[in-house]
């Protein structure tokens, strides 16, 4: 035991290769190193079941942001949230799917919401459809064969129900001026999508902010598609005029505890110290998985072997046909599995990765930079933004209400998901693996600084540029935080070890990290943030400025 303890501590990244991480591991006190250990230490804390997946609006969002702001204390670092305190409130309200108040008419016929019907969770004000018709659309998220645009608007659009939950970037565009979208889901709703409807911190929107109406997606059964069309769907073609639709779908508000956690450090010079450096993290994950808890071994494993065959199929990409052949000629002995590893019933969607990793990496570099013994000229902003994954939430929020002035922000560095990145994680992966978006986008000299820095490692990073590319199907450029300080103008750079088999499952759990890994990128986003903050010059803005007001397009 003792042995064993002693590799655990020394060197976390061998075991977790081998797979031999606990479930369970005690803290130790942190140091002012960016280190394995102490990475360990806090991730563990932070995603261990007790935060109930830190989901924003719930009590373990509230926890997990109390735990951030007494380490924060405790560092000394000077409070920049509301009313001197690490707190700014950010606010939310939860809106679940009401049945009660909903609605859908089909020339007298009702339609019994929860039964027939439900809205696919969505973000945005539901378009009103009262009075418009229908007309079939095909296959979702296939554009070839759509009706144009000009045939789609008003309408509500029925589909077929298609693979996947995404539909793509273009798909989305060319149906945005439906009064409605209708998927075709087969006999019946299942209680996933019932619940996930009605969950109640379902449909999470910011009170105050000027959302544009949207065509709400809803889930229909075949009988009430058929009852839309006013034919089977196997006998209507594309562009076929459906019936006449009243009636609404109706939404319960209520308020969602969410903040944001805010730090400073001051800087050295008395001039630069009112400029900022700012290195983020998100908060938040996605709670209890709703439903019966699952076995989590099993889950682990096949989603590993499945990732290893096809890697993360993008959003709006349907896998192809010997994608899905080789997906279903995987087999795992699981008997062999359980003889090894008892079944462990899981429903806490942990969040180890996504973004504990973010979170308890830049608390080990408001640490670092607490105890340094000269600090830079500029002042370091930290911000924990909250509802990353209801829609990039608190970011928003810190951008539009920034707690120092939003211009005197000289950069961002946001870090989610930086734990991983291992050849097992991802078929491209390794011990050097790093992914990079938006390092250029703004300014090229920021690029330049970061690419200068880790050459300067103790163990350079190979950086993957591919997720940066325009028009990516993964979108990262805008899914997550640091887009809301680039639509400001100011310069971004977003690190991540990248997507996994366990992304936003219950087996993103801490005995799974790469913390070795995890500790070469803290030291690389602190060594890019002390270049940064003692520039004398802010980072010069060369690239092409968004529209603060406009869409998001990588």
């Amino acid at each position: 035991m003792r042995s064993l303890l002693a590799t655990l501590v020394l060197s976390p990244a061998l075991l977790a290769a081998q797979g031999s991480l606990p479930l369970k591991y005690a803290p130790r006190p942190t140091t002012a190193a960016i280190s394995a250990r102490d990475l360990m230490s806090r991730l563990y804390v932070f995603s261990d079941d007790s935060m109930m997946g830190r989901e924003t609006g719930t009590r373990g969002h509230i926890i997990s942001t109390a735990y951030i702001a007494r380490e924060l204390r405790r560092l000394g670092l000077h409070p920049a949230g509301d009313s001197g305190t690490f707190f700014q409130t950010v606010p939310l309200v939860n809106r679940p799917f009401d049945p009660s108040k909903s609605s859908m008419v089909v020339e007298g016929v009702s339609l019994t919401p929860g039964a027939d019907f439900v809205p696919q969770q969505f973000r945005g004000l539901p378009r009103a459809f009262d009075g418009a018709q229908v007309i079939y659309g095909g296959t979702y998220g296939d554009i070839a064969g759509l009706p144009s645009p000009d045939q789609l608007r008003g309408k509500i659009v029925v589909f077929a129900g298609g693979r996947g939950g995404f539909a793509g970037t273009a798909f989305n565009n060319a149906v945005s001026g439906a009064a409605a979208v209708v998927r075709a889901v087969g006999p019946s709703l299942s209680v996933s999508q019932v619940r996930n409807a009605t969950w109640p911190t379902a449909n999470m929107l910011m009170r105050g902010v000027n959302q544009t109406d949207t065509p709400l997606t809803i889930l229909a059964t075949d009988r009430a598609v058929e009852l839309l069309l006013g034919a089977p769907l196997a006998q209507t073609t594309v562009g076929t005029a459906g019936k006449t639709v009243h009636g609404s779908v109706a939404f319960a508000e209520s308020p969602a505890p969410a903040r944001n956690v805010v730090a400073i450090l001051r800087g050295s010079d008395r001039t630069l110290q009112n400029t900022y450096v700012a290195i983020g993290a998100h908060n938040d994950h996605i709670g209890i998985l709703p439903g019966d808890a699952v076995d989590h071994d099993s889950l682990h494993t096949y989603n590993q072997a499945r990732f290893a065959v096809i890697g993360m199929v993008p959003r709006g990409v349907q896998p192809t046909a010997e994608q899905r052949a080789r997906v279903d000629a995987i087999h795992i002995d699981f008997d062999s599995l359980h003889r090894a590893h008892p079944v462990r019933r899981d429903s806490v969607r942990n969040g180890a990765d996504d973004d504990g990793s973010g979170t308890v990496t830049l608390l080990e570099i408001a640490e670092a930079f607490a105890n340094r013994n000269t600090r830079p000229k500029r002042s370091i902003l930290f911000v924990w933004h909250t509802g990353e994954e209801k829609g990039l939430l608190g970011s928003r929020y810190f951008s539009e209400h920034a707690t120092v002035p939003r211009d005197s922000i000289v950069a961002q560095l946001n870090m989610d998901m930086v734990g991983r990145g291992e050849a097992w994680d991802l078929p491209v992966g390794g011990p050097n693996y790093l992914a990079l978006v938006g390092s250029r986008r703004l300014s090229s000299q920021l690029g330049d600084a970061v690419e200068d820095v880790n050459r300067h490692q103790r163990q350079p990073f190979a950086f993957d540029y591919s997720f940066d590319a325009p028009g990516h199907p993964e979108n990262i450029y805008c899914r997550s935080d640091h887009f809301h300080y680039a639509r400001w103008g100011i310069p971004v750079v977003f690190f991540t070890t990248g997507l996994h088999g366990d992304y936003h499952q219950v087996t993103d759990e801490p005995q799974y990290i790469s913390y070795e890994h995890m500790a070469r990128v803290g030291q690389l986003v602190h060594d890019v943030a002390v270049r940064m903050a003692n520039m004398d010059q802010r980072p010069l803005v060369d690239g092409t400025r968004l529209d603060p007001n406009g869409q998001c397009r990588q």
